[in-house]
C-alpha cells in the first residue's frame, strides 16, 4: 500500500530571499537533524544571469532502525538524491527528492516548494508532499513502513523550527535584509545578441532539464510517474498552518495530512459544497484518521443531510408547542474548557408522553435541530475563547428515573435517535455528566450502550446520590457561578421542568403512523435505483424552446452513466407491474424505464448532451437550455467498466471495481427542476447550479460557472 503525505501551507513572515539563506545552511550536513550525517555536490548549473540555480546533491542519512534489520540488509546509511532548483528571477525554490538505496524494493518520493505569499509579497509559503511505496523488504515491510513514517514525521516537526533556528542565527551575525535578484547590467547591442542566445539555449535546457525531470548527468531523477505534486488549487483552497492550530488544534503532521488529502477529494467531488474543516477533522477522529473509512461514512451523512434538509431545521421548522412545555431540556453558559453546555433533565421528562403526542420523527427533528444549535454554538465559542472548541458538554440529571422511562416504544425512539446523532454528529460530545443515577439506571445503561460507540463512551463520568458534589466531581468540569439551581447551585437555570404530558395533547397510533410518514419523507429530493440493464429515467415536457432544465444528484452507491435525450413524441406510460421490463421497485428506491425497446435513436429519440461519467459518492448539478418543445427524458445508467483494448479480458482494477457493486445495482438521489424562458435571464452562471445544499456546515466556495449548454460534475 502507498502511504501519502501532504502537509498544509506553513507560512514564514520573512522575505523569500532571506529565508533562502536561512535553507542554504542546512548543507552540507545540519547538526539539528541527528539522522542526516552528510551530503556530497554531484553536479551544479547556474544561469548567465544568476537567476537560476540547480544543484544536485547526495545525502547520506543515518536512519534509527534496529541494528538487525541494517544488518540483514547489509548497510549502514541509506543515500538520497536531492534536486533544488531556485529561480531567483520567479522567487520559488522547488526541491525534489528520491532514494537511492533499495529503490527497485523501496519507492521514496518527495517535493517540496518556496514560494512567495500570494497576498504579502514580503512572506514566504512552504508546502510539501511525499509518497512511500515498499515493494519488498526481506519479510519486514510493516517494520520498515512504520519506521520511515517514524522518522519522516520527526523530520516534518523539526521543518520550521530548524529554518527559524537559521533565521535566529543570521540575525546574531547582523544578517536581517538579502537584497531580491536583480538582471545584469545592459551589455553593447552585439554583446547583448550573443547573450540573449547564449540565455535562450540556458533557458532551454533548464525548461527541458525541469520538464523531463533528469539529472545533469542524464540519470533520472525519478520514475515516469514523477514526484507527487503539491495540492492543486488556488492559494485560497489551502489550508495554513496557523490556522489549523487556531481553529483546529494542534495535530500531528499526519493527521494534517489526512485532514488535507480528504478535503482535497471533497473539493473535486463536491464542489460548492464542501463541509467545513472542523467538520471534516469530525469524521477522521470518529475513524481514528482512517481517510476510506471517514470518507464513507462523511458521503453518507452529507446525502442523509441533503435529501432530509437538515441544514436548514434551524430556520423552517419551529418545534410543537409540547415540545417546548414538556421537554425538560435547554443550552445553559459554558463548561471550564470554553465548551456550550447542554442541561437535559431525564428524570423529570415524561418520554411515554411525549412520543405519545408527539411520535418518533418530531422528537428525532428536535434532537437534530438541538445538535445544529450545538454546531453553531462551538463555532460562536471558538471566535470568542480564541481556541478551537468543536464539542459540547452534556449534563443529565436523572432524578425521577424510574421504570415509567423504560417504556418500550420510549426506550426505541432513545435508541434510534442514538443511531442517527452517532452516524451524523461523531466526536461532537466532549463530555457526559450524568448526575444522580437511581438503581434503574443500569438497566437502561445495558439496554443503550451497546448502541453507543467506543470513543463516546469513554467521554462518560456517572454519578450516584450526591457524589457529584465531592472531589472529582461538577465543580471538575463546572464553574461554580454557573451550576444550576436544581443542583444546589447558585445559578438559575431556565430549563423546562418537564413533567407529566397531558392525555388530552396524546394523538391516536393512526395520526402519529402518518405524521412520521410525513416527516420522515418531507423531502424535495427522490431516490433511485439503476441496475445493469435497466436505467432509471424520467420524462420532462418541455412546452416553449429555450426553457432551463436543471438537476442536482448525489451518486450514492455505484458508477452511473448520467444521458439527456430529446424526443417528439411521448414515451408509453410505464406499466404497472413492479416486476415488468418498465417498471422496478426496491427498498433503496424505484426503477422507472421510458425508452421503448422498439425505438431507435436518431428515428424516434436522439441525445441533446454527451454522455457523464459519475462516480460514486460525487455530487452532480447542470443544466440544459432547450433548444426546442417536445419530451426530455433524463436517464441514470449502470456504467459497465470497459475491458481492455488489447485483450478481450477485462484488466484486474476493473474486476475489482466490479465486484464492490453489488448485484450491479447502483443508487442516485436526485432532483430536478424546469425553469420557464419567461424566468430566465442572463447566462447560465446566473443559475447557480453548483449551489451548496449544505449552507451550515459550508465553508465560502466559488461556484464554478456553467457553459450555454452543459453539465457540472466536480472532479
Amino acid at each position: 500500500m502507498v502511504q501519502k503525505y501532504q502537509s498544509p501551507v506553513r507560512v514564514y513572515k520573512h522575505p523569500f530571499e532571506l529565508i533562502m539563506a536561512a535553507y542554504e545552511r542546512r548543507f552540507p550536513t545540519c547538526p539539528l537533524i541527528p539522522m542526516f550525517v552528510d551530503s556530497d555536490t554531484v553536479n551544479e548549473f547556474k544561469s548567465e544571469d544568476g537567476a537560476v540555480h540547480i544543484i544536485e546533491r547526495r545525502c547520506k542519512l543515518d536512519i534509527d532502525a534496529p541494528r538487525l534489520l541494517k544488518k540483514i540488509a547489509g548497510v549502514d546509511y541509506v543515500y538520497f538524491v536531492q534536486k533544488n532548483s531556485l529561480n531567483s528571477r520567479e522567487r520559488t525554490l522547488h526541491i525534489e527528492a528520491h532514494n537511492e538505496t533499495f529503490s527497485n524494493r523501496v519507492i521514496i518520493h518527495e517535493h517540496c516548494c518556496y514560494t512567495v505569499h500570494p497576498e504579502n509579497e514580503d512572506w514566504t509559503c512552504f508546502e510539501q508532499s511525499a509518497s512511500l511505496d515498499i515493494k519488498s523488504f526481506f519479510g519486514f515491510e510493516s517494520t520498515v513502513e512504520k519506521i520511515a513514517m517514524k522518522q519522516y514525521t520527526s523530520n516534518i516537526k523539526k521543518g520550521k523550527e530548524i529554518i527559524e533556528y537559521y533565521l535566529r542565527q543570521l540575525e546574531e551575525e547582523g544578517i536581517t535584509f538579502v537584497p531580491r535578484w536583480t538582471p545584469p547590467p545592459i551589455a553593447s547591442s552585439s554583446e547583448t545578441t550573443s547573450s540573449c542566445k547564449k540565455q535562450a539555449a540556458s533557458s532551454a535546457a533548464v525548461v527541458s532539464d525541469a520538464a523531463q525531470a533528469e539529472g545533469l548527468g542524464g540519470e533520472p531523477l525519478s520514475s515516469p510517474s514523477g514526484p507527487p505534486e503539491p495540492a492543486a488549487g488556488t492559494p485560497e483552497d489551502k489550508l495554513d498552518a496557523d490556522y489549523i492550530k487556531r481553529y483546529l488544534g494542534d495535530l500531528t503532521p499526519l493527521q494534517e495530512s489526512c485532514l488535507i488529502r480528504l478535503r482535497q477529494w471533497l473539493q473535486e467531488t463536491h464542489k460548492g459544497k464542501i463541509p467545513k474543516d472542523e467538520h471534516i477533522l469530525r469524521f477522521l477522529r470518529a475513524r481514528d484518521f482512517n481517510i476510506d473509512k471517514a470518507r464513507e461514512i462523511m458521503c453518507q451523512s452529507l446525502t442523509w443531510r441533503k435529501q432530509h434538509q437538515v441544514d436548514y431545521i434551524l430556520d423552517t421548522w419551529s418545534p410543537p408547542q409540547v415540545l417546548q412545555d414538556y421537554y425538560a431540556g435547554g443550552w445553559h453558559h459554558h463548561d471550564k474548557d470554553g465548551r456550550p453546555l447542554y442541561v437535559l433533565r431525564l428524570g423529570q421528562m415524561d418520554t411515554k408522553g411525549l412520543v405519545r403526542a408527539l411520535g418518533e420523527e418530531a422528537l428525532l427533528r428536535y434532537v437534530l435541530s438541538i445538535n445544529e444549535e450545538g454546531l453553531r454554538r462551538c463555532e460562536e465559542n471558538t471566535k470568542v475563547f480564541g481556541r478551537p472548541i468543536s464539542s459540547w458538554t452534556c449534563l443529565v440529571d436523572l432524578e425521577g428515573l424510574n421504570m415509567r422511562h423504560l417504556w418500550r416504544p420510549g426506550v426505541k425512539a432513545l435508541l434510534r435517535i442514538i443511531e442517527v446523532v452517532e452516524a451524523n454528529y461523531p466526536e461532537t460530545l466532549g463530555r457526559l455528566l450524568i448526575l444522580r443515577a437511581p438503581r434503574v439506571f443500569p438497566v437502561l445503561w445495558t439496554l443503550v450502550s451497546p448502541f453507543i460507540d467506543d470513543n463516546t463512551r469513554r467521554k462518560f463520568l456517572i454519578y450516584a446520590g450526591n457524589d457529584y458534589q465531592g472531589p472529582g466531581g461538577l465543580l471538575d468540569y463546572i464553574d461554580k457561578e454557573i451550576i444550576p439551581d436544581f443542583l444546589s447551585g447558585e445559578c438559575m437555570c431556565e430549563v423546562p421542568e418537564g413533567g407529566l404530558v397531558p392525555k388530552s395533547l396524546y394523538r391516536t397510533a393512526e395520526e402519529l403512523e402518518n405524521e412520521d410518514l410525513k416527516l420522515c419523507t418531507e423531502t424535495i429530493y427522490q431516490s433511485a435505483s439503476v441496475f445493469k440493464g435497466a436505467p432509471h429515467e424520467i420524462l420532462i415536457q418541455i412546452v416553449d424552446a429555450s426553457s432551463v432544465i436543471t438537476w442536482d444528484f448525489d451518486v450514492c452507491k455505484g458508477d452511473i452513466v448520467f444521458n439527456i435525450y430529446h424526443s417528439k413524441r411521448s414515451p408509453q406510460p410505464p406499466k404497472k407491474d413492479s416486476l415488468g421490463a418498465h417498471s422496478i421497485t426496491s427498498p433503496g428506491g424505484n426503477n422507472v424505464q421510458l425508452i421503448d425497446r422498439v425505438w431507435q435513436p436518431g428515428r424516434d429519440y436522439s441525445m441533446v448532451e454527451s454522455p457523464l461519467i459519475c462516480k460514486e459518492g460525487e455530487s452532480v448539478q447542470g443544466s440544459h437550455v432547450t433548444r426546442w418543445p417536445g419530451f426530455y427524458i433524463l436517464q441514470w445508467k449502470f456504467h459497465s467498466m470497459p475491458a481492455c483494448a488489447a485483450t478481450n479480458l477485462p484488466r484486474v482494477d476493473d474486476v475489482l471495481a466490479s465486484l464492490q457493486v453489488s448485484s450491479h445495482k447502483c443508487k442516485v438521489m436526485y432532483y430536478t427542476e424546469v425553469i420557464g424562458s419567461e424566468d430566465f435571464r442572463g447566462s447560465m452562471t446566473s443559475l447557480e447550479s453548483s449551489h451548496s445544499g449544505f449552507s451550515q456546515l459550508s465553508a465560502a466556495t466559488t461556484s464554478s460557472s456553467q457553459s450555454h449548454c452543459g453539465s457540472m460534475v466536480s472532479r
